[in-house]
């Protein structure tokens, strides 16, 4: 039986092709993830490690510039600790936001990513973090050094000139040096700037003092014994731990951040292989049906139904085999690609070799080869049921009534039990309704499936007559061959169904999010443009200033972030706001009291709070401001609650008194006569053209809110393009094997007047008529998930209107019916070059 299964493979080489394709895709997308996360793991790994080999004990505080009472390690704690034995270096270390313009004025790097640290040389005048390639460190005020990569990319060498932006306005800066780091920012595509202590610690925190301090130790000083030593000198915020726990717990952040890559990139694999599934328990089904008289003549001469049954499984592992060791061959080459790519958009990867791990390769092949036999099990069973008399006969084995009942009954089960666990998780909000529906998806899900052939007919029969009368006899020949095999059609449009289920899901979802984003800032904004760092750091006050001054600008009001201790207890989040311009840059719509108390050192409360708080207009509540010191405010007007306002407004300068650098994330302009060109330009101007801050105006404040949800959806397509790929496989396969199946049929049709034009048209006809009626399953069920999935949200979401994106849907079926016509070109050719006599005589 094993020499059968094997000549059976060989024999049927171009027939299990696709099958073969559909599999090697999978495990290509399982292996190519696991290699490229263990990759990334392993290099980032080695890179913590690295960066803290010479740390033996890491202090770290919450020092912040903006919060008086936060305290860092000033210089005379980081004396003590350099006096102590043991130790043979201790380093200072603050750092904060710190941009790099290049020649054209735009920022290096992506923001969040650039940052400034201060240069601290040992006795030996090195800094231990930092291999000068070029130059020496930053001494002095005005001079700094940039990494590698940054100083590359603006085309800067030692002695000239950089414009650098922080929190503050942009300085100019010689550059003294270039180096080498470990820095993870660095490798995450930004960039670094070097400033001699001085000028960090005025920049980034306060003069004297430093947020971390890196200890190392003397030969032969144990990193516990130094840390014992250490925490007695420390204030009471500050933390120590070693080197060797600090590299261990990054190494857990870059695990767990890795790990929810790796499950979002196996689900899509996974996902792919369950359409595979279709792929191939189709193509086993057809050569099963296509070999009855074989198999019976095996029953007939002794072999056992266990025999039988064993050989179609035996050919579905090494096809399964075959198709893993291609597939995993094709990972290693994905996860070289995804490396590669993500050095092409920025990020930079440790250097490192090709982590191949022996899991990796049982996965891999456990995968390949356990999928394609279980999907060739139910086929193998049917093999198994072929009686030796067939073998006297040339009828194919017909499903029993009593099967196809059965096979409707238990669709029809599922399909309702999915569908009412999808309305009841659509009832409920947030997590538990999402899982209930996840559930009720897929239970729905596969009794479609299991529906599929029961479907195709009455579907079907809608557009037989518009085909009979657009395309004549080959138009009633397709839509007839269409539903003349119901399981393998179903099976055929059960692939493309999964992949557009998901697809349309994810459209509805996204498209309806967007469209709640863009009605919230529609509705709420009416400044014409927002200014903030490119970091998401605070602002610093002087841009303020200079946007007031700035020709054009009608209103100028921050949202300086505040929180506030409210009648001792009650902590509310607050913003410092500009009496008389709020309301004209934001929508805030009073519902009690009037604005105007803003300029008369009142407050403003939102409905919601100040109904959950009992407040009303009128009353004067006690706050703590962040300096502890306490003051009473009035309640002077109520507004609707918006997504722009915090719950609490307090005139700025109400709250300065109180503030040491005030934290304003964000600054809202209006000019006259809205947005245009000369009025963005003024303001870049009023800003010293510095590259760390953005200047955005209504349709870039759109697309930041709501450039995430399309970004997610574009992964979502990319990924599931694969599942797509696979199930235009399966109607290539399913044509290829319908037509060596209906040879002499075509024949006879050739030999009564059907041309060949008219044969290929048949086929392609077939072809697009199954890919749409699993595109109509799929988009339909699609849109029920969509509709759920968007229910457990709506509360949560101000704005929320269900929006069926139908241009996208009518794309949708255009690209089915693509797919149909691209799958029936080899098949279709195929059948039109038929030997009509020789077709004829074909059994």
């Amino acid at each position: 039986m094993l020499r059968t299964a094997l000549r059976n493979v060989l024999a049927h080489k171009a027939r299990l092709l696709m099958t073969i394709l559909a599999v090697m895709l999978g495990v290509a997308f399982v292996s190519g993830t696991l290699v490229f996360t263990d990759t990334l793991g392993h290099a980032f790994r080695n890179q913590s490690a690295k960066s803290y080999d010479d740390v033996a004990v890491a202090v770290t505080t919450h020092a912040d510039r903006r919060d008086p009472k936060s305290t860092g390690i000033d210089a005379a704690t980081l004396k003590r600790i350099q006096d102590l034995d043991g130790v043979k270096n201790a380093a200072g270390r603050v750092d904060g936001f710190a941009g790099v313009a290049d020649p054209q004025g735009k920022l290096i790097g992506n923001g969040w990513s650039n940052t400034g640290a201060n240069f601290a040389p040992g006795t030996d005048g090195k800094d231990t973090q930092y291999t000068f390639t070029d130059g020496t460190g930053p001494t002095a005020a005005g001079r700094i050094a940039l990494d590698e990569d940054t100083a590359k990319k603006g085309e800067y060498e030692v002695g000239d000139t950089v414009r650098v932006a922080t929190n503050g306005p942009v300085k100019e800066y010689t550059l003294s040096g270039v180096f080498t780091t470990e820095d993870g920012a660095v490798n995450a595509g930004g960039s670094l700037v070097l400033f001699d202590t001085a000028t960090a610690q005025k920049l980034f925190l306060r003069p004297g003092e430093f947020q971390d301090v890196a200890v190392s130790a003397t030969p032969g000083t144990s990193d516990q014994r130094l840390l014992a030593a250490v925490k007695p000198l420390l204030p009471k915020d500050a933390e120590a731990r070693t080197g060797k726990a600090l590299a261990d717990e990054q190494a857990e952040q870059i695990e767990s951040g890795l790990s929810n890559l790796n499950k979002l990139l196996l689900a899509f694999a996974g996902i792919a292989l369950f359409v595979g599934v279709f792929l191939i328990a189709n193509t086993f089904t057809m050569l099963v049906a296509q070999r009855t008289k074989e198999l019976a003549l095996m029953r007939a001469v002794g072999a056992s139904r266990r025999q039988v049954k064993r050989s179609v499984l035996l050919e579905a592992a090494v096809v399964g085999l075959i198709a893993s060791v291609v597939g995993f061959a094709l990972g290693l080459g994905l996860a070289t690609a995804l490396r590669s790519a993500m050095s092409l958009i920025g990020g930079k990867i440790p250097a490192g070799p090709l982590v191949v791990a022996p899991v990796t390769v049982l996965a891999a092949f456990a995968v390949g080869v356990v999928i394609t036999v279980l999907a060739a099990w139910l086929p193998a069973r049917r093999a198994a049921k072929i009686p030796p008399v067939a073998a006297m006969n040339s009828l194919h084995a017909v499903a029993t009534v009593k099967s196809l009942v059965l096979r409707n009954s238990i669709g029809a089960l599922l399909t309702l039990a999915g569908g009412a666990a999808v309305v009841g998780g659509a009832a409920q909000s947030g997590s538990n309704g999402q899982l209930l529906i996840a559930g009720g998806a897929f239970l729905a899900l596969i009794g479609v499936i299991v529906l599929i052939p029961l479907l195709s007919r009455p579907v079907i029969a809608l557009v037989r007559p518009a085909l009979r009368r657009l395309f004549g006899v080959s138009g009633k020949l397709a839509a007839q061959n269409a539903v003349r095999n119901p399981r393998r059609t179903g099976a055929t449009a059960s692939a493309l169904a999964i992949g557009l289920t998901l697809v349309t899901g994810i459209s509805v979802l996204g498209v309806t999010l967007g469209r709640a984003v863009d009605n919230v800032t529609t509705d709420n904004i009416r400044a014409d443009y927002m200014i903030s760092m490119a970091s998401g750091d605070a602002l610093d006050e002087s841009a303020l200033t200079a946007l007031e001054k700035a020709d054009g600008v009608t209103a100028v009001s921050p949202q300086q972030a505040l929180w506030l201790t409210v009648d001792g207890d009650r902590g509310v989040s607050a913003s410092g706001v500009t009496p008389g311009a709020v309301e004209k840059v934001l929508t805030v719509d009073t519902v009690a009291g009037s604005l105007d108390a803003l300029g008369r050192g009142e407050i403003a409360v939102s409905d919601k709070t100040a109904a959950s708080h009992g407040w009303k207009t009128g009353d004067t509540v006690t706050v703590t401001y962040q300096d502890d010191r306490k003051g009473r405010l009035k309640v002077g007007a109520l507004f609707t609650d918006n997504e722009f306002l915090s719950p609490v407004l307090v005139p700025r300068d109400v709250v300065a008194p109180h503030e040491g650098r005030p934290d304003i994330r964000e600054i809202w302009v209006k000019t006259e006569g809205g947005a245009s060109a000369a009025h963005e330009q003024a303001l870049v101007d009023a800003l010293g053209d510095n590259p760390g801050m953005s200047v955005m105006d209504r349709q870039d404040i759109r697309d930041m809110f709501g450039g995430g949800i399309n970004l997610a959806m574009n992964i979502m397509y990319g990924l599931l393009a694969m599942a797509l790929i696979i199930a235009v496989l399966g109607v290539v396969n399913t044509l290829a094997m319908s037509v060596f199946e209906r040879q002499q049929e075509i024949g006879m049709l050739r030999a009564i007047g059907l041309d060949r034009r008219r044969v290929k048209r048949m086929i392609r006809l077939e072809a697009v008529v199954i890919s749409l009626f699993g595109a109509v399953v799929g988009i339909g069920l699609g849109l029920f998930l969509g509709w759920a999935i968007g229910q457990t949200v709506a509360k949560e979401i101000p704005e929320y209107v269900l929006v069926v994106p139908w241009g996208r849907i009518a794309v949708f079926l255009l690209l089915a019916g693509l797919v149909g016509v691209l799958a029936a070109l080899w098949p279709a050719r195929s059948a039109a070059k038929l030997n009509m006599l020789t077709a004829i005589k074909t059994e």
